[in-house]
């Protein structure tokens, strides 16, 4: 049964943080269409969301790859730190957005030692005037260091399932769409609001609530072992209930 609350924040993190998205991207997007004409705007449409699905299937791998380790350590009591960790960077994740304290941005230059192998490969795709090109180049931008892609992959392995984990970063990727992909007045409209003082203060307030609330148990984890304890009592229970039901007969 698919469990929807992580994936509602993983998509409201990808959706408040969205204007962090365009500063990383926005380059990339730019480049990205300089080959296509500006009149051309369907085309152009059509590489900016072929680009951005292969940027969210590397987001998904990457959760369905960390779900897999994170399921093997949950066997070891491991679950509960897998939590605890998501937490702490996602109350982080807030105070970055909210400029209270810019302590993620270490954990994205851990990134940039395997980003420096990955960046070359995306050379010579440029220009981007087909869409395999594009959909190449998002699969190998979806690896560039970036503490609010690093959360998220925290708050997916915390879920400690495979299948789940993928879904927390889908989710998470989908949120990022509509500010990466918005042009023209939209965007302007959008990128006003997401970089609005108040506006980002309520999102980065909202994003530290998500995170003492995993850490408290509210979040991914809290009910991995509900079935089992579940499964036990009935087992017990089942032959007293027999036996009460045959003395009525």
């Amino acid at each position: 049964m698919i469990d929807w609350a992580p994936l509602f924040t993983a998509f409201s993190l990808g959706l408040l943080s969205s204007a962090h998205c365009v500063g990383m991207c926005g380059g990339i997007m730019g480049a990205l269409t300089m080959a296509i004409p500006a009149d051309a705007r369907q085309r152009r449409f059509q590489l900016l969301l072929t680009y951005n699905l292969g940027r969210i299937g590397s987001y998904t791998l990457m959760g369905v790859l960390l779900g897999a380790f994170a399921g093997a350590l949950s066997g070891w009591a491991g679950e509960t730190w897998l939590r605890m960790v998501a937490g702490v960077l996602l109350i982080a994740m807030g105070l970055y957005l909210a400029d209270w304290w810019r302590g993620l941005i270490y954990l994205e230059r851990v990134g940039r030692y395997l980003w420096a192998y990955l960046q070359p490969l995306g050379k010579p795709l440029m220009p981007v005037n087909s869409l395999p090109k594009a959909a190449l180049l998002g699969v190998i931008w979806g690896w560039l260091p970036c503490g609010l892609v690093y959360t998220a992959l925290a708050y997916a392995a915390a879920q400690a399932n495979i299948g789940q984990a993928g879904g927390v970063m889908l989710a998470f990727g989908l949120g990022t769409l509509p500010a990466v992909l918005a042009t023209g007045f939209v965007a302007r409209k959008l990128a006003g609001l997401l970089q609005a003082r108040g506006v980002r203060i309520g999102f980065a307030v909202l994003i530290i609530f998500f995170g003492i609330w995993t850490m408290m148990g509210g979040g991914p984890g809290h009910d991995h072992h509900q079935p089992e304890a579940e499964n036990t009592p009935p087992h017990q229970h089942s032959a007293p209930a027999g036996e009460q039901l045959h003395h009525h007969h």
